[in-house]
């Protein structure tokens, strides 16, 4: 978890970090936490929370939260008692497309898709500058679009999500079945040696960071979920025909790795291929301040439009 003072222009001035907790009121504690110990340094004029989840139209209610405990909890309310001030709650990948739209990669796109490759897959679709949430602010749920039917659990309940084969936690789990298929490339893998000291310490982080040091397995799971980037694009250009998607999430840094590879996947198998415009590719730009960026602007527009009203 972390917490950014955002100034007036998009930039990070300060930080707070914080382990993410479980239970509901250990982790409104620590938000409440990492409030305060930057409002302790600074003065704050409104909070937004960035966070994974399914929010209602009003951006105060959390409905579901996957990797949170937050069942319909009206979070902005809660947090904002704590800490006296205004509160506004955003999905974070509506969030990171808001800062990329106004700092960074997605500035000036008409139709643009963003996707964050972390810990699973975040989506947000911007339509000339505007978010697009849905009915009941839901959409676009890209992470859990099923490309296999039967494919791996995930723990939306559902299988074969494409945050399944297409993330960080997807590169480790790739990696860690090709070691277990006995090729020579997996004996010879620096991934081995270190899954016999701890299997544990087969991360996304560490796959990718083995395969820019030329491993092979290494190197062929990160092409692998290339591949399935590239596929998830291709499903998401069909519905959506955006001019621009941009990538974003802990994972993108990696994305020398693995971006040619999705490019080309997607351009052979989107529906018309060689007959229609290719939305252009790009990598996000602001890295992983881009949710708390998003979220702190957010928050700012709703304390002014509320002294806009009140005048």
């Amino acid at each position: 978890m972390r917490a950014g003072l955002v100034d007036a222009t998009g930039e990070v001035l300060d930080t707070s970090r914080a382990p993410t907790p479980h239970s509901d009121d250990a982790l409104e504690d620590a938000i409440v936490g990492c409030i305060g110990e930057l409002a302790g340094r600074h003065p704050v004029a409104a909070v937004g929370l960035a966070l994974a989840g399914f929010i209602d139209a009003d951006r105060g209610l959390v409905r579901y939260a996957p990797h949170l405990s937050w069942r319909d909890a009206p979070v902005a309310e809660r947090i904002a008692a704590r800490v006296a001030t205004p509160v506004v709650v955003e999905h974070d990948a509506n969030a990171a497309a808001l800062a990329e739209r106004r700092y960074g990669a997605a500035a000036g796109g008409r139709v643009v898709v963003f996707v964050a490759l972390g810990t699973g897959i975040g989506g947000a679709l911007l339509v000339d500058g505007k978010l697009y949430r849905g009915a009941y602010g839901v959409a676009p749920e890209l992470g859990h679009l099923r490309l296999v039917p039967d494919g791996r659990p995930c723990a939306c309940g559902k299988r074969g999500c494409w945050e399944r084969y297409c993330s960080g936690t997807a590169l480790a789990t790739t990696a860690t079945e090709m070691l277990a298929s006995g090729t020579n490339a997996a004996t010879n893998s620096v991934l081995a040696r270190d899954a016999a000291l701890d299997p544990g310490r087969v991360t996304g982080q560490r796959v990718a960071s083995a395969a820019r040091e030329g491993d092979k397995l290494a190197r062929r799971a990160v092409a692998d979920m290339g591949r399935w980037l590239g596929e998830g694009l291709a499903l998401v250009a069909d519905v959506f025909d955006p001019e621009l998607v941009v990538i974003g999430g802990g994972v993108s840094a990696s994305s020398p790795l693995f971006l040619d590879e999705a490019r080309e996947h997607y351009a052979s198998i989107v529906t018309g291929a060689g007959n229609r415009p290719l939305a252009r590719i790009r990598t996000a730009q602001l890295g992983d301040a881009a949710a708390v960026v998003g979220a702190a602007e957010l928050a700012r527009e709703q304390v002014a439009a509320v002294r806009t009203i009140r005048r």
